[in-house]
């Protein structure tokens, strides 16, 4: 996020510097026309921190470049002065575009930081070697603002909370939750882990739909260009020469004049209903709940979407579980994190409401909202029973985690098998219409 400074004076006459973050330079300026006005401060400037580009020299040694991020180009002068450098050159830097941050980058990030702190490291010397080994420009940036935070002494919320663009949010109230916890090592291993399996999940996902679908598109796509473009210039020769076509052939060079006539209106009528719904379903609140709900319902693919949701629920409810009272936030960051807006909106308006308002316990709410199964059920019912729910919880997501890795390996072999039938059948068509082309005679016309 975007650092910038206030330069004011106050009503008894001090200067006054004051630094903060901000979304960018309008809601900086808002932000100090408000404390101004309250403060019955005298602004003279608001400056943004910027990336400036130096060659410096120190006596007869070679000059050096490097780059130093700063409120003005005096300030990197001042500095580098200070340090017994000749200023060769200063310049700002006006693209300092630093990319974005993949999901590698951040489980790699966390999953270090479990590591070193159960070898009993201290966080800041765990960021200080993540911030000189980290290649990715912007993953840099955010460890070092994150190191400069806590040494300032910002809460967990206010450290991580403002970098849900590179962490997500999840991950980013996990890792504040990690800062206040007892065990901060355990809560960024099971960060990593739910970071790890939603990315597994995500590109299984995109490896059973994702080109499955582009290959059956590109096969219709091939065929109707085939029977719209190439096709007919074949046909239509045998019908200038007045030969009676087969039946095939005929019927293909028919559709192929309607595709012809009537392609506009058949490109619109897939597109526009396709976008729409596409739309609805990922973009309004409603959309999202009424395909969370039914999603869970469709054979095959829908149980395996409905189970990995009540693994990552189990395992977030394991990682923040104290054992001790109803856990009310601990179910509702779960529910926001199981990845399915139905499953989010049951346990938080009938399981937590009744917890809240009826006195329910834990498992009899949990079942009240009807999304999860009778092995999730079974498996929090004997946690509870027993005083160990917070490692039933665990098994609970162990098991699930195996199981739908076993089945979409399975789902993708069929998907895959399907694709390739449909294939081979698009195949098999084009080449029967084709050969019985061929087959015509120049005798078969009319006498």
């Amino acid at each position: 996020m975007p650092q910038f400074r206030l330069r004011a004076i106050s009503a008894q006459g001090k200067m006054i510097k004051s630094e903060f973050e901000a979304d960018s330079k309008k809601e900086a300026e808002k932000r100090v026309e408000k404390i101004s006005r309250k403060n019955g401060l005298k602004v003279k400037g608001i400056d943004k921190k910027e990336t400036y580009q130096y060659k410096v020299q120190k006596g007869n040694k070679d000059p050096v470049t490097g780059e130093q991020e700063a409120f003005s180009k005096e300030e990197v002068e001042k500095a580098l002065v200070k340090l017994g450098y000749k200023v060769i050159r200063i310049n700002k830097k006006w693209f300092d575009f630093k990319g974005g941050v993949p999901q590698s980058e951040v489980v790699t990030f966390i999953s270090l930081s479990a590591d070193l702190l159960e070898q009993q490291l201290s966080f800041d010397e765990i960021l200080e070697l993540l911030h000189e080994d980290t290649t990715n420009a912007r993953m840099k940036e955010t460890i070092g603002t994150i190191q400069k935070d806590l040494k300032d002494g910002k809460e967990g919320d206010e450290v991580y909370g403002k970098h849900e663009d590179v962490f997500g949010e999840f991950a980013s109230y996990m890792l504040s939750v990690a800062s206040t916890s007892g065990n901060m090592a355990q809560v960024f291993r099971s960060t990593a882990k739910f970071l790890e399996r939603d990315a597994e999940f995500k590109s299984n996902l995109r490896r059973s739909l994702l080109m499955p679908a582009i290959t059956v598109l590109a096969t219709i796509g091939v065929i109707l260009f085939y029977v719209g473009y190439i096709f007919p210039a074949t046909a239509e020769a045998f019908v200038e020469m007045d030969i009676t076509l087969p039946p095939m052939t005929a019927a293909t060079l028919e559709f192929s004049y309607w595709l012809q006539d009537n392609w506009l209106m058949l490109t619109l009528a897939h597109v526009i209903p396709i976008s729409a719904a596409w739309y609805w379903l990922t973009q309004t609140p409603k959309g999202q709940l009424w395909r969370d709900k039914n999603i869970i319902k469709v054979p095959v693919i829908g149980d395996l979407i409905h189970k990995t949701s009540i693994e990552i629920f189990a395992r977030v409810f394991y990682t923040l579980y104290s054992g001790s009272g109803q856990n009310i936030e601990v179910i509702k960051v779960a529910s926001e994190a199981c990845r399915n807006k139905y499953m989010e909106k049951q346990i938080k308006e009938v399981a937590i409401k009744m917890m809240l308002k009826e006195g329910a316990g834990l498992i009899e709410s949990l079942k009240a909202t009807g999304v999860f199964t009778d092995t999730a059920i079974s498996r929090f019912k004997l946690g509870a029973e027993s005083g160990a729910l917070k490692q039933n919880a665990k098994q609970l997501a162990e098991y699930y985690e195996t199981q739908t890795t076993y089945k979409m390996d399975t789902i993708v072999d069929m998907i895959s098998l399907g694709v390739n039938i449909f294939i081979m059948i698009a195949l098999i068509a084009i080449t029967i219409v084709s050969a019985e082309s061929a087959l015509v005679s120049p005798n078969s016309g009319a006498m």
